[in-house]
C-alpha cells in the first residue's frame, strides 16, 4: 500500500511554482527572499513587545527603535543576510536569532547527524560547501560537535532499572591519539535486556587495561545508579570480571557468551566448511544438559580435530564457562544467544570506528558512539521475540 502524499501543497501547485520561478535556482532565492522576510517580520514583532508598542505607532516610551544591523546567520539552506532591529537603550535581547548567535536553529542538527554516520571534519566541510556554499571552519564544526558531551554525561550518569536479566559485556579496540603517539584503547560497551525484553546500552567506558579493579568500579558505578539484580552476565573471557561482579551481585551468574564462542571457532575455518562446522557446534550448546553436551564436543572432536584442533581446544579450555548455559530452560537459552543483542550494535559502531581511523581524544570516541547509539536504539521499539516465556522462567529461577 503506497503512502498518502503529506505535503500541505498539491503536487500540481508545487509544479506551478517552479515554472512560475523559471528554475530551480530561482525557487531556492525566492525561499530564502520568503525566509529572510519571515525571520525580520518576527524580529520585529520581538522588538515591539520589548518596547511596548509597534512600529510607526505613537508611544511615550524613552527607549525607542534605533535602526538597523546587517548579520549573516548560516541556515540549512546556505547563508542568509538580515537586517535585525535594535533600540536605543540597546537592552533589547533577540529570542528568535539571539545576539552573536551565527547559526539558526537546524543547521546543528545536520553537523551532527553527519558526524554521528562517521563523516570527518574534512568530509563534513566539503558537503557544506558543495551542498550549501558555505565555508564553515573545523572549529565551528567541533564546536558544535562539542555539545553532545554534555548530553554524554548525563547518559552516562543517568538512574537505571533496579532489574536487568542479562547484562551483555563486550569491547571494542579503538586508536587514540594520544602524547603525539597513537594507541589502541578498549572501549567497553555494557548492553542489557531489561524486564520488558527491550535492548538497552547502560553505558561504555574507555580503559587501556582490564581487570578485576576495573571491573569492579564499572559494576559498582551500575549499582550506584540504581541496579539491584542481574540474572545472568553474558562475556567474553573478560580478565577478572567474574570475581568482581559477584562481590557486587552474589547471585549472578557469569556465562561465557556462547555467540562469540561461535563467532571465534569459526575463524580457523574457511568458507567451505562454515556451515557444517557451526551446524556440528550447534548441537553442542544446544544439547538437552551438561552431559549430553559433553558427548556432542567428544564427537565433534572424533570429526573435526584433524583438521581444526584449535577449535575443540577452545572449548574445552572454557567448557565451565559454558556449562551455566546448558542448565537453562530454552526460552532463557534462545533470549542469551537469538537475541544477539551486543553484536548487532557493534558491527554498526565498528564501521563507523573504521571510517574515523584515529580519534583524538577520548572525548572524541564518546562523542561518536554515543551518537551512533542513540541512532541505532530508535530502532528498538520492539522486545524480543517470545520473551514472556524467558520472563516467567527466570520468575521461577530468580
Amino acid at each position: 500500500m503506497t503512502k498518502k502524499h503529506t505535503s500541505p501543497f498539491k503536487p500540481e501547485t508545487i509544479a506551478d511554482i517552479v515554472q512560475y520561478c523559471g528554475s530551480e535556482e530561482s525557487l531556492l532565492a525566492a525561499f530564502k527572499s520568503l525566509r529572510k522576510a519571515a525571520i525580520e517580520s518576527a524580529l520585529e514583532g520581538e522588538l515591539g513587545h520589548h518596547l511596548g508598542y509597534c512600529k510607526n505607532q505613537r508611544n511615550s516610551n524613552t527607549n525607542s527603535r534605533n535602526g538597523y544591523g546587517e548579520k549573516t546567520i548560516i541556515t540549512d539552506h546556505g547563508g542568509l543576510t538580515i537586517q535585525t532591529p535594535r533600540d536605543r537603550d540597546a537592552s533589547f535581547e533577540p529570542q528568535l536569532i539571539q545576539k552573536n548567535q551565527r547559526k539558526l536553529k537546524g543547521f546543528d542538527d545536520k553537523i551532527i547527524s553527519m558526524y554521528a554516520r562517521g563523516m570527518s571534519m574534512r568530509d563534513i566541510q566539503s558537503h557544506l560547501e558543495d551542498i550549501y556554499g558555505l565555508d564553515v571552519s573545523p572549529e565551528l564544526i567541533s564546536s558544535v560537535t562539542d555539545s553532545v558531551l554534555e548530553d554524554v554525561v548525563a547518559w552516562q550518569n543517568r538512574a537505571l532499572e533496579p532489574i536487568y536479566p542479562i547484562l551483555y559485556l563486550d569491547c571494542l579496540v579503538v586508536k587514540v591519539k594520544e602524547n603525539n603517539q597513537i594507541s589502541n584503547k578498549s572501549l567497553f560497551l555494557a548492553v542489557a535486556l531489561n524486564m520488558e525484553g527491550h535492548k538497552e546500552v547502560l553505558g561504555m567506558w574507555i580503559a587501556k587495561n582490564e581487570g578485576a579493579k576495573f571491573w569492579l568500579s564499572i559494576i559498582t558505578e551500575l549499582k550506584n545508579r540504581g541496579v539491584e539484580q542481574i540474572y545472568i552476565a553474558c562475556v567474553d573471557g573478560l580478565k577478572g570480571f567474574t570475581e568482581a561482579i559477584n562481590s557486587v551481585f552474589p547471585q549472578t551468574i557469569v556465562q561465557l557468551c556462547i555467540v562469540h564462542m561461535v563467532r571465534n571457532s569459526l575463524n580457523y575455518v574457511p568458507w567451505k566448511d562454515r556451515k557444517l562446522v557451526a551446524s556440528d557446534l550447534k548441537v553442542i550448546y544446544s544439547a538437552s544438559n551438561a552431559q549430553s553436551a559433553e558427548l556432542a564436543l567428544a564427537a565433534f572432536r572424533d570429526k573435526w580435530d584433524n583438521k581444526y584442533p584449535t577449535i575443540g581446544d577452545i572449548w574445552q579450555r572454557n567448557w565451565q564457562g559454558i556449562i551455566p548455559f546448558l542448565s537453562f530452560p530454552d526460552d532463557i537459552r534462545k533470549a542469551i544467544y537469538t537475541t544477539n543483542a551486543i553484536e548487532a550494535i557493534n558491527r554498526q559502531i565498528r564501521k563507523i570506528i573504521k571510517s574515523k581511523g584515529c580519534f583524538p581524544s577520548d572525548e572524541a570516541v564518546f562523542k561518536l558512539v554515543f551518537l551512533a547509539l542513540q541512532n541505532a536504539s530508535k530502532k528498538w521499539t520492539m522486545p524480543i521475540r517470545e520473551w514472556k516465556m524467558a520472563l516467567n522462567q527466570f520468575s521461577i529461577l530468580f
